[in-house]
């Protein structure tokens, strides 16, 4: 168990730091082009959604008998509560926030927007460091799954926040500290629900339903935007690359 704790604490750190990188590009002369963020969004959503329906799922419903957690009518509710709680962080909390928006320069913002998206993304952020730490609880190759999964959608986000906060008239350094800040809500989400174990039964069903949300109502309305079939392409890609990971995972007995 404390192999598994390191374990997801470190994921947890990388996948923040992807957060710092997305936040960087937003505010760098070099920038970062629509057409590759999308790419990215694409991959994250096919990776998600299949570690959602074939991992996360499945394993919140096997969970209860090992570890006296909820019925299985409870584990759907669970998930369902997961994705709404995504749901009104995004909507109720920040108002008609929708992730990949707002990343172009020259669309001014008032202020407050920044510091909504951001409070939303804070609670976005922190479920997906719990979706890795009650992963890594029930199997390492789990965690890892979820972990890349995490990883590709990171980069966008901290792309996300960086462009919103500048949008907004916040400074450059705002920006970056900003994604910053998502990173850490993510290592501190990976390290709870390590530290309390026990409600890995109720935190992987509720990690399952934010993720689906994230994949399936976030990235996939994104990629969406992008005409043509090549997009579509890319999401199965990421479905592919799931399952060559899961492949790879299990070759090395993880």
């Amino acid at each position: 168990m404390g192999d598994r704790w390191i374990l997801a604490a470190a994921c947890g750190v990388v996948a923040g730091l992807a957060n710092v990188v997305g936040g960087w590009l937003a505010v760098s002369h070099h920038g970062w082009d629509r057409v590759r963020q999308s790419y990215f969004m694409a991959a994250g959503a096919g990776f998600l959604l299949a570690a959602v329906f074939l991992r996360l799922i499945p394993e919140s419903f096997r969970l209860p008998q090992d570890h006296h957690g909820p019925p299985a009518l409870a584990v759907g509710s669970l998930v369902l509560m997961g994705y709404l709680l995504v749901h009104a962080a995004e909507h109720v909390l920040v108002g008609h926030f929708h992730f990949g928006e707002e990343t172009h320069h020259e669309h001014w913002v008032e202020p407050v927007v920044g510091t909504t998206a951001l409070i939303g993304l804070l609670l976005h952020a922190l479920l997906d460091g719990v979706s890795i730490g009650s992963a890594f609880l029930v199997q390492p190759a789990l965690g890892i799954l979820v972990a890349v999964a995490v990883f590709l959608h990171k980069v966008p986000e901290g792309f996300t926040i960086g462009s919103i906060m500048v949008s907004a008239g916040r400074s450059r350094r705002d920006a970056v500290l900003s994604a910053a800040w998502l990173g850490v809500a993510t290592v501190i989400g990976s390290i709870t629900i390590s530290i309390w174990s026990g409600l890995v039964a109720y935190a992987l069903p509720l990690a399952a339903g934010a993720a689906l949300y994230v994949a399936a109502s976030d990235l996939i309305p994104a990629v969406n935007e992008t005409k043509g079939i090549k997009m579509a392409l890319v999401v199965f890609g990421g479905v592919v690359l799931f399952f060559a990971t899961e492949s790879v995972l299990e070759h090395l007995g993880l």
